[in-house]
């Protein structure tokens, strides 16, 4: 089963940029998108809803921001928007489709680049988040959590680590978090089971050279429950084509629906 997730940056200028074409050649089984940036009845055409996909869609309040989407070739047995935090649902962050045995959700955790009060909001939905995780039962079905966490976990994970320790997106406290969530809850980061490698990243700031000379962050994850380390096959981040300042992140699992 191959599961792909990117940040879109704007599905329709996802779109123009081909994203949907190139989709057409992945034999993707689901896909997650964030910060898809229109509304549902914006997007409600042939162009965004591809031919053997399930479509579902969890918009922003605010015209233009964040928004979520999961593609899925299996029509999935229920379909969740709310998680219990009402920023979740007003800003279109999170949305989780569940399947027999499995769910998979397409997150978008806020930035808090902007300024202190919304690095302060951030930090009140990494509370949350992380009690939230704490309470998943992976002994009735398995998570795969794709998204953008807007967080770079270790120094091997960004170009410049030494020069973005006070910047949002690799504070202490934010790395502390993922800390939580793979070593003391057990959650995989799945793409390091297969690549430890350095220069391995998924957004490029459209400042300077970046992309250019891959000065990036790994902040797009599929983070999996416990069980299915051993089942994690294949990982790629996809650069032949440039659809949004986020590169495509694919994980195959040996496992079906």
């Amino acid at each position: 089963m191959r599961i792909i997730t990117l940040n879109i940056n704007g599905i329709r200028s996802g779109a123009k940029k081909g994203f949907f074409s190139w989709l057409a050649t992945q034999n993707a089984d689901i896909v997650c998108l964030q910060e898809t940036k229109a509304q549902i009845d914006q997007i409600n055409t042939p162009e965004f809803l591809p031919e053997g996909y399930h479509a579902f869609f969890s918009d922003a309040e605010k015209k233009g921001y964040s928004g979520v989407a999961i593609y899925c070739k299996q029509k999935p047995i229920a379909v969740h928007t709310d998680m219990g935090y009402p920023l979740f649902v007003s800003e279109g962050r999170f949305l989780q489709v569940d399947f027999e045995k499995f769910s998979v959700i397409s997150l978008y955790l806020p930035s808090g680049s902007s300024g202190e009060e919304r690095q302060a909001i951030k930090f009140q939905v990494l509370d949350f988040y992380l009690d939230y995780l704490k309470k998943l039962d992976h002994s009735q079905r398995d998570y795969i959590i794709c998204g953008d966490w807007n967080i770079a976990h270790k120094n091997i994970d960004l170009k410049n680590w030494r020069g973005n320790q006070k910047n949002s997106g690799f504070l202490p406290k934010e790395r502390a978090f993922l800390d939580e969530v793979f070593d003391s809850l057990g959650f995989i980061d799945a793409f390091r089971i297969k690549n430890q490698e350095p220069d391995q990243y998924t957004w490029w700031s459209n400042r300077g050279q970046a992309w250019a000379k891959n000065v990036g962050w790994r902040i797009d994850y599929h983070v999996t429950s416990p069980n299915l380390k051993d089942k994690i096959n294949q990982v790629s981040i996809y650069k032949d084509q440039r659809f949004s300042d986020h590169a495509p992140l694919s994980i195959d699992y040996a496992f079906d629906h």
